[in-house]
């Protein structure tokens, strides 16, 4: 007697479950356009509205006022941000060499480089901050992106890539620690506000989508990826920005708010490190990795 799985003449096959799917570009792209929107959204709120520059401004002045009480914070202060960031850059290139992926090392130092270049054009040419006639002159001037959170997400970043991909996710998550403590410290130190650090943040992680995006469309990897990342990717950011608002906006006394803004800057950095993870992971920024990939599919 022979055994068969084929279905019976007389009973037609069940039709396979099909899910919608997209391309990893297509996710990418929603990342970087959901990062770019709620950077513009965090612009708007804190920064061009009076009750956002108020709230922020109280931070400020209570950062102002502790003095050197917040001591863990007092790292950043002796830090030589040119130097780091030259440090870094020696540090990929070196990486790449020992690797043998000299052609690696050319994103990374993109991604390192042009948010930051983008950060301080936007800073200092573009966007605006109304003043409000505030005493301290907390307000005299725009501080929004933060320098210290992009170059921070950026060094991030630009070392998750020129590392080894199996050790990307792992790069990131654990380096979100180091970019939420930037953050909170810069405005510990009252050097920025709340928006700064996130819309820093948000910048480099769309810059870097929008990269990727790039990357993946000129070498495809065939994979489709389900339409839930792709709408998560594109909502959550500007979700993210609105929440950290709401919060911000119930604490009443400045004490209150000095601790609201110091959280919420870790907890939205290490959010959107980990927003930027999930759609980068399987990204081939390196030549040679993407030939090995379509090798083994043929």
């Amino acid at each position: 007697m022979i055994l068969t799985d084929a279905p019976s003449a007389g009973r037609p096959a069940r039709p396979a479950i099909v899910t919608r799917a997209a391309s990893r570009t297509a996710v990418l792209a929603a990342g970087a356009a959901g990062f770019a929107l709620a950077f513009v959204a965090a612009y708007l709120l804190f920064v061009r509205t009076e009750a956002g520059r108020g709230v922020e401004n109280g931070v400020v002045r209570s950062a102002q006022s502790a003095g050197t009480t917040v001591d863990w914070a007092a790292p950043l202060r002796e830090a030589d941000l040119v130097v780091a960031l030259g440090g870094v850059a020696v540090l990929i290139v070196a990486i790449a060499l020992v690797r043998r992926r000299l052609a690696l090392g050319v994103p990374a130092l993109v991604l390192l480089a042009a948010p930051l270049v983008v950060a301080q054009l936007l800073k200092l040419y573009v966007l605006e901050r109304p003043s409000t006639g505030d005493r301290l002159g907390v307000a005299s001037h725009n501080s929004f992106p933060s320098g210290h959170a992009s170059a921070a997400m950026a060094v991030l970043v630009a070392l998750a890539i020129v590392l080894p991909r199996r050790f990307r996710r792992t790069a990131l998550v654990t380096g979100g620690f180091g970019v939420a403590w930037v953050s909170a410290a810069a405005v510990a130190l009252g050097w920025h506000r709340l928006s700064d650090t996130v819309g820093g943040c948000l910048l480099v992680a769309a810059v870097t989508c929008a990269g990727a995006a790039v990357v993946s469309a000129r070498r495809p990897d065939g994979d489709r990826v389900p339409l839930v990342p792709v709408v998560t990717g594109f909502l959550a950011p500007p979700a993210l920005v609105l929440a950290g608002y709401a919060v911000l906006a119930t604490a009443t006394s400045g004490a209150a708010q000095f601790v609201a803004a110091l959280v919420l800057a870790a907890l939205s950095s290490m959010a959107v490190v980990l927003l930027l993870a999930a759609p980068l992971r399987r990204v081939a920024f390196d030549p040679a990795e993407s030939r090995v990939r379509r090798l083994r599919r043929a």
